[in-house]
């Protein structure tokens, strides 16, 4: 840790952890919302220890100074930066706005590290017009969702694309396409013996896949998966499928 200080690990102890740009020379900044919900919600003070991630390490630090747009951090020492031990990437058509966004805070709670929006055939119009200026509140959501969750970074949001395009661009070790038409084998048929490095989930829109999609799909590597015998929302799926991988295929 940073020399003269003392280790401040205590056991069960669970500290806020906060997302920043960077460390630089022993120390850091958390500003905009995060400063103020430091500031004015947790009402932060010096001395207080919490815990940093620049997206790719870990730090205990200690409040320096508290000021209403901008908190700062001297470094004590590094913590735990555990993730999932494999790659997840979701491939979300673009639906009704406020249950999309719901599915990226609970998809960034359940491991998710990329995060594609997909303009699919059955997707309104119109949101697939205002798609791209939804950008900076989609990632102010899983920041916000990664700090809640203990994330190391927040996945990242690609810029919306046809499901043909994301289908072929999509490099996974198991590429799934979640669908609801009869006879499809369940999720769990495709677990793998060994613990993937990488799964790539694709959800539909309301209304379902078209038969170009599922073609393009097919044509990328994609094998389509059920999740049982009810039809369920584009969010629900999302949890459901995470939560499948999160629970079995993580630990296989």
């Amino acid at each position: 840790g940073v020399k003269g200080l003392v280790s401040v690990r205590e056991p069960g102890v669970m500290r806020r952890r906060f997302l920043v740009d960077f460390f630089a020379e022993g120390g850091a900044a958390v500003r905009a919302d995060d400063a103020h919900h430091l500031a004015r919600v947790l009402r932060a003070r010096p001395g207080q220890v919490f815990e940093l991630s620049d997206g790719t390490s870990v730090w205990l630090a200690k409040v320096s100074r508290v000021e209403r747009d901008r908190v700062e951090f001297l470094l004590i020492e590094p913590a735990a930066a555990s993730e999932l031990p494999l790659d997840v990437t979701v491939l979300l058509s673009i639906f009704r706005f406020a249950r999309l966004e719901w599915a990226l805070e609970k998809a960034t709670e359940l491991g998710a590290g990329v995060v594609w929006p997909m303009a699919a055939a059955r997707s309104e119009r119109a949101l697939v017009e205002a798609a791209p200026k939804r950008t900076a509140r989609w990632e102010k959501i899983v920041h916000e969702a990664a700090e809640q969750s203990r994330r190391v970074a927040p996945p990242r949001i690609l810029e919306p694309a046809r499901p043909a395009d994301a289908f072929r661009e999509t490099a996974a070790e198991v590429k799934l396409l979640l669908s609801e038409r009869r006879d499809t084998p369940p999720i769990e048929r495709f677990r793998p013996a060994a613990r993937p490095g990488s799964v790539a989930l694709a959800f539909g829109p309301e209304g379902g896949w078209v038969d170009e999609e599922l073609a393009a799909a097919r044509e990328a590597g994609f094998q389509e998966a059920s999740l049982g015998p009810l039809v369920l929302r584009a969010e629900t799926a999302v949890i459901a499928a995470l939560s499948v991988v999160l629970c079995t295929w993580a630990g296989t």
